[in-house]
């Protein structure tokens, strides 16, 4: 595995369709997802440049926290959030992607410590219903965008998809983009993140409007 080259290649791609777009290179963070990958392989993706890196599981995410701690990374849970994880992810990330229910809510907030900033949130919407998928449903969005609000710990930050296994995600990215640009002008907060896109898909994402792109297997491979 040539890190440092698949590195490149991704931030070439990113930097070439947001060319092609007019937008500033900055506009869309790259997250590797570094689930299953060793403190050593993350130090040396910390090296070549990325800062931001994704976990799925906190049993994972803790070790690499211990190990890596001199390093300024900012951690992403983009797993699925269980009540009994939740305080420890609120002590230790920079971002929670997959919030999903309003009880998790004041977990995270009374566990967020008071020296650190807000716990950056995006919400996960279950665009298509799917059962054995986590994410908040439509019908149940904007009670949740309320709620999250009124927690001074939490910073509501944007939305996150994880679409359904399809040919092409693009109209759900789209339609994502339609309900986050909805929820900005009714409740005039200045979100300003869509997690969506992963090694598949994130230049249809970012072609749709996705601002967060969740890279594993372009980064480090094959598990």
């Amino acid at each position: 595995m040539d890190l440092v080259f698949n590195i490149q290649s991704v931030l070439t791609t990113l930097h070439t369709t947001l060319d092609a777009l007019h937008k500033p290179h900055r506009s869309v963070t790259l997250v590797a997802v570094s689930k299953t990958q060793s403190a050593e392989i993350i130090q040396a993706a910390f090296n070549a440049g990325i800062c931001h890196f994704g976990e799925n599981y906190w049993q994972e995410l803790q070790k690499k926290c211990l190990a890596l701690a001199d390093l300024p990374i900012n951690w992403h849970f983009i797993g699925r959030l269980q009540r009994n994880k939740a305080a420890h992810i609120a002590q230790h990330c920079a971002w929670v992607h997959s919030v999903d229910k309003m009880h998790l809510l004041p977990i995270l907030n009374n566990h967020r410590p008071s020296h650190l900033p807000a716990l950056n949130i995006c919400l996960q919407v279950n665009l298509a219903n799917e059962t054995q998928k986590a994410g908040v449903l439509l019908k149940d969005l904007i009670p949740l965008v309320e709620h999250t609000l009124s927690f001074p710990n939490l910073r509501l930050r944007g939305l996150m998809l994880i679409p359904p296994a399809c040919p092409d995600p693009t109209r759900y990215f789209l339609q994502l983009e339609q309900i986050f640009s909805q929820l900005k002008q009714q409740f005039a907060i200045p979100l300003d993140t869509l997690s969506m896109g992963m090694s598949a898909d994130y230049v249809s994402a970012v072609l749709a409007g996705s601002t967060m792109v969740r890279v594993g297997r372009a980064i480090f491979g094959e598990r």
